[in-house]
């Protein structure tokens, strides 16, 4: 009989075939944990339960209102000591002796002067006062009782009853008994609720003024959320800003700074407060330290602006409601009213809304308009949301480029008479023919209105989005001449240089919208002579002087610290067209925002206002023109005329055709027919007669080809 063998050790060597014996390993069972004994246990949930949230709520809540009222009734307290001494008027001395204000020092000083001569008046008054008040009282009393008897004696003789006669006079004791019984009654409990009642009323005081820590107030007072903007909170604000002297300044005033400060007031979705800066503090010192003072007052960077009015020594702070700038404006007035009009002359353009809250309207009369900013900011919808506007106005003209060429002015088919689109040189090309086409037009008005001054011309928008790229375009004409570039060669530079110096006078206006200007692709002649100057977020403070101009930005302006990406469509706008506040050189407007569909309904409406615009997609310049016979034409009757008035003649005729005519290029085609020009009193002219000959010869030429 076999027995099975437990083996109690784990063999070395592995089994080799299904038949090993079955090996049992026993493990021995852990030994017990040891308990944890009563006291570890009782400070670990004593710990939880102090550390928990809701204890931490608790505790703060107890802390809060119990500071509340202890700081309530230490204002209350001071506001009390204010009231009955001078000390209120002894601060605002040293606050406007600190300042350097000399002048508000004296008022204050006179001030002083004038309470203490009443409150001495009021104390010498308080010698002779008892013995007025016992005779006052006295008198009253007499008079009292009197007028109850003579009361009584007119009931008695009325009713026939002499008792009557003191009735009045029981009355009114009867009642004065009444009143002591209710006061009887009243007083005790009076005195158990009353200092709860004090408590009270000094626990709201302290809850108005959130006079408490910081770590005791509430999560969204704590953590900046919708924290109102104080007196305290301004200058605290000021005061940490790292600024010496305006630290040692506040610290010595009295009032601990509040003397600065003028009325905070409410601004569309923010408060507006202004800060008289003390004597050795420079208002570019706070305006350059824009992010810190935002953080100080627990705002964004983008949630302050800082700007210098025109007082002296001054920063005007805009301060807006926690995330009130992350919230959209509404839709324009363009899409929500189909019955809204535009007059080029005496219209504004409902824009957006400035940070305030009120709408932004710009007028475009007369001025030349620039936007620039990054890419993909929302320059072509600004852009367009004027345009669209003033196409309500069924006079204005439009003549446009958009060098982008994705369908962002597909709308304007219909109502522009040129609309070229793509980002190629040709192109480019096209656009800076365009606005050399609109030179030649203003010429043709100007030279039209000082013959007639009474003439009035329809306005003509040139309105050219992406400019950089004509401004860029390496392309040269036959002439050798670049498309592009900023100097006086350049042909886009100088036909928008014209239209800037004469083209407001018979409302030829020139519109651009550029990205990321630099002095080479928005040259400082083009940027300077635009009258309406907005700019999108840009890189850099020199770009935005570029943008807006120096004046602006070291008034205030502030574009490059927008944020890109988050602040599409919010403007800097530098014009004399808009509603800025006074003392400032610029505004921030937030636009609306028309999308595509939107935008092709208002055009639509434009459309219906029209009797129709047949819209060039392209500028054909290959219709062929006889030279000769034109030089013959303009010259007419006259014998002999100059070479400059022969080639102004025929710019005149046909401006396309004969634009880039010069001298070089009529004595060209006079010396193909065997003529040329001659000097005629030390003048280079053109003879009548040598065209007639020229005409003649080519004529004759012309035959004897044929006749071969």
């Amino acid at each position: 009989m076999s027995e099975n063998v437990v083996h109690l050790h784990k063999p070395t060597d592995s089994p080799t075939d299904d038949t090993a014996p079955t090996v049992l390993t026993i493990v021995p069972d852990a030994p017990p944990a040891r308990p944890v004994p009563l006291w570890v246990r009782s400070g670990h949930a004593v710990k939880r339960a102090a550390t928990h949230e809701s204890t931490r709520v608790t505790g703060r809540a107890v802390a809060r209102h119990s500071l509340y009222t202890l700081n309530g009734g230490r204002i209350v307290a001071r506001r009390t000591w204010d009231g009955r001494t001078g000390a209120r008027y002894e601060r605002m001395i040293r606050a406007a002796e600190a300042a350097g204000n000399l002048e508000a020092a004296e008022e204050w000083e006179e001030r002083l002067t004038r309470f203490r001569a009443a409150r001495h008046h009021r104390r010498m008054d308080l010698l002779h006062s008892p013995v007025e008040a016992a005779k006052g009282v006295a008198v009253g009393a007499v008079m009292s009782i009197g007028t109850l008897v003579a009361l009584g004696i007119v009931m008695a003789i009325n009713t026939g009853h002499v008792g009557d006669a003191i009735t009045p006079l029981t009355a009114t004791i009867d009642f004065i008994a009444l009143l002591i019984r209710i006061v009887q009654i009243v007083w005790g409990p009076a005195l158990t609720i009353g200092p709860f009642l004090a408590l009270l009323a000094l626990w709201s005081v302290g809850r108005k003024q959130q006079a408490a820590p910081n770590w005791a107030l509430p999560a969204n007072v704590r953590n900046g959320e919708g924290e109102p903007i104080t007196p305290s909170i301004v200058v605290k604000a000021l005061r940490d800003l790292g600024v010496p002297a305006l630290a040692r300044a506040i610290k010595d005033m009295g009032d601990a700074g509040a003397s600065m400060l003028g009325p905070i007031r409410i601004a569309g979705c923010g408060v507006e407060v202004d800060v008289t800066l003390p004597s050795g503090v420079a208002t570019n010192e706070v305006q350059g330290k824009r992010r810190k003072l935002a953080e100080n007052l627990t705002r964004h960077e983008h949630e302050v602006f800082i700007t210098i009015p025109e007082a002296a020594r001054t920063v005007r702070l805009w301060i807006a409601d926690s995330g009130a700038l992350d919230e959209p404006i509404g839709p324009s007035p363009l899409v929500t009213d189909e019955t809204l009009t535009a007059n080029y002359k005496t219209g504004r353009a409902p824009w957006g809304q400035d940070l305030r809250g009120d709408a932004a309207e710009l007028s475009v009369y007369q001025r030349h308009l620039l936007v620039t900013g990054l890419s993909n900011q929302g320059k072509t919808a600004a852009l367009r949301a004027l345009a669209l506007w003033l196409a309500l106005d069924r006079t204005v003209q439009f003549w446009i480029a958009d060098l982008k060429g994705v369908g962002d002015w597909a709308p304007f088919d219909g109502i522009a008479k040129v609309l070229i689109e793509g980002p190629s040189d040709s192109h480019c090309i096209q656009a800076t023919e365009m606005v050399e086409d609109a030179v030649e037009e203003m010429n043709r008005r100007i030279e039209a209105v000082r013959k007639d001054p009474s003439l009035v011309f329809p306005p003509l928008i040139v309105l050219v989005d992406e400019a950089q790229k004509a401004f860029m375009c390496p392309a040269k004409g036959e002439d050798g001449r670049p498309y592009g570039g900023a100097k006086a060669t350049s042909r886009y530079f100088m036909a928008v240089r014209e239209i800037h110096n004469q083209g407001r006078a018979v409302d030829v206006l020139m519109w651009q919208g550029t990205q990321d200007p630099t002095d080479q692709n928005l040259p400082k002649l083009v940027r300077e002579g635009a009258h309406t100057r907005a700019s999108l977020v840009v890189g850099t403070e020199s770009q935005a002087e570029m943008a807006l101009g120096a004046k602006a930005v070291n008034a205030g302006a502030a574009p490059h610290l927008l944020r890109q990406g988050l602040d599409k469509g919010t403007l800097v706008v530098a014009s004399d067209g808009i509603a800025i506040p006074a003392g400032q050189s610029s505004i921030t407007v937030r636009t609306h925002f028309i999308d595509d569909e939107p935008a092709a309904e208002i055009a639509a409406r434009a459309k219906a206002l029209r009797d129709g615009v047949a819209t060039l997609r392209a500028i054909d310049r290959t219709e062929a023109r006889d030279p000769l016979a034109d030089v013959a034409a303009v010259i007419g009757d006259a014998a002999r005329m100059r070479t400059d008035e022969v080639l102004k003649r025929l710019h005149a005729l046909d401006t396309v055709a004969y634009r880039e005519w010069n001298n070089v290029r009529l004595k060209r085609l006079l010396e193909e027919h065997g003529e040329e020009p001659k000097k005629s009193h030390g003048v280079m002219v053109v003879r009548r007669d040598d065209v007639a000959r020229a005409l003649a010869n080519r004529d004759a030429d012309g035959s004897a080809s044929a006749s071969q």
